[in-house]
């Protein structure tokens, strides 16, 4: 009964060897290849969410850098027209008022010649017309106007320095105005 029972023993040993066998191949085989791959799906698809997560966030600073730029450009060419205005109204204030003055001389001219013992020499020399563009204007006028356009030109330059809220762009800086004739 002992060989008998040895023999059992040997096969029950031999079986649970081969069924241990058999789990662990089953691990070995089976699991452990399927963890892996699935362990790798995951990597990859972490990769690519943070692959599109970078190409969105690249996506998003190139828009909001070609915004920043419409609004720089934008900023820069309301500056541009602010001053163009400034400078055309000084210039239409000042022929506007050389017109006046050339409107009073020819009405002076024509009250003078109209007098019964007045020529027309003597009402030139002593009533000259002056032109009706590119004046000299009587000085506090043209001050007045020149200090006109140089506070037009520094609301330009604010206008354009609070569109690029502060981005420390350099704003031209404007000079104060000089005593001339504005030409």
């Amino acid at each position: 009964m002992t060989s008998k029972a040895d023999t059992v023993l040997k096969l029950s040993l031999a079986a649970a060897v081969l069924i241990a066998g058999t789990g662990v191949g089953w691990y070995y085989g089976v699991v452990l290849p399927g963890q892996a791959a699935r362990e790798e799906a995951r990597v990859e698809a972490r990769e690519a969410a943070e692959r599109e997560a970078e190409q969105a966030r690249r996506k998003a600073a190139q828009r909001a850098e070609a915004e920043a730029r419409q609004r720089q450009e934008s900023a820069q060419l309301e500056y541009q027209d602010c001053l163009n205005f400034a400078e055309l109204s000084y210039k239409e204030r000042w022929t506007a008022s050389c017109r006046a003055q050339h409107d009073a001389d020819v009405a002076a001219f024509e009250d003078c010649a109209d007098g019964l013992f007045a020529t027309e020499e003597g009402c030139r020399a002593r009533r000259p017309i002056r032109p009706d563009r590119d004046c000299a204007l009587p000085g506090q006028t043209a001050q007045s106007y020149a200090d006109a356009r140089a506070q037009r030109k520094n609301e330009c330059a604010a206008r354009l320095q609070a569109a690029q809220g502060g981005q420390g762009q350099a704003v031209p800086q404007q000079v104060p105005p000089a005593q001339s004739n504005g030409f």
